[in-house]
């Protein structure tokens, strides 16, 4: 305990919050309920076995408590969606594009000259310039919001997932207007995941809210590192949390440049702008 009491500490952990706040637990005194764990010993205090009002819910880490089936809440209605709903029409020689930042929240802001084909801006990876997509769930038809982004250094293949803070709409970054469509609808399908496309398409199922899995803990992380390493072997992404910096870029209250279903937004001047600037790029 690092010099202290081991039972000052323990009385700082279990006693004094419950006297705090005022908690309905028991502190192990006559007619309080029957609220404890037992450990192995007071040196590593390795919880063995937890108990509330008498019954034991918890031993050697494993659940005791018999789960309930019961109905997931999933708002989710949007429907596949076709490559051509990515296009973004070359409207001027410069572009907004967000800069993202493995493991942060805050973005960046640069302006880069428009890569144009046929009319329309198009993705660069050898630029690390990539298509940015937001979908609306709650819509059945929803019209994508398209912008760039670099950071993610994708060679090819796209990523989507339904957890965007904090609407949760299914955010996108791929290398192009097809594999962004997979990667979206793969999610679409599923109501509700997190989605790599490269060859073929990987898949992990979020069906309570599109957040949550029902699937035990372990095999949900199992399944979430592979994607994640599928990302970095088979995408190229240098990235060593691709699905978490990717769900933030859709919350407009951190700065600086972020996209929602209804377009890009200046988290600095808070005010929607367009993905196309008039100055040129800054030297």
């Amino acid at each position: 305990a690092r010099g202290y009491d081991r039972f000052d500490v323990l009385r700082a952990a279990c006693v004094h919050p419950v006297e705090h706040y005022g908690l309905d637990v028991g502190l192990l005194r006559e007619g309080d309920p029957a609220d404890f764990i037992v450990v192995d010993d007071l040196d590593a205090v390795t919880v063995q076995r937890t108990y509330v009002e008498g019954q034991l819910v918890a031993e050697n880490g494993t659940t005791q408590i018999e789960r309930v089936p019961s109905d997931t809440p999933n708002h989710f209605e949007a429907r596949p969606v076709d490559p051509e709903a990515f296009r973004v029409p070359a409207e001027g020689d410069h572009l907004r594009v967000i800069t993202a930042t493995d493991n942060q929240l805050v973005t960046g802001e640069e302006v880069v000259e428009t890569p144009i084909e046929d009319g329309q801006a198009v993705p660069d990876p050898d630029r690390d310039l990539l298509k940015l997509a937001v979908v609306n769930r709650y819509a059945e038809a929803p019209e994508p919001s398209v912008a760039f982004v670099r950071g993610f250094g994708l060679d090819r293949g796209a990523l989507a997932s339904s957890v965007a803070h904090d609407s949760h709409n299914v955010v996108a970054v791929g290398t192009s207007d097809d594999a962004l469509a997979r990667a979206v609808n793969a999610v679409v399908r599923e109501e509700g995941g997190i989605s790599v496309v490269a060859e073929g398409t990987r898949v992990l199922p979020l069906p309570i809210a599109g957040l949550m899995s029902d699937e035990p803990y372990d095999v949900v992380a199992r399944r979430y590192t592979r994607l994640s390493d599928y990302v970095e072997e088979e995408l190229g992404s240098p990235m060593d949390a691709p699905f978490m910096t990717l769900s933030f870029l859709a919350l407009l209250v951190i700065p600086k440049l972020k996209l929602s279903d209804q377009g890009l937004f200046d988290g600095d001047a808070f005010t929607f702008v367009d993905r196309f600037a008039e100055s040129p790029p800054q030297e």
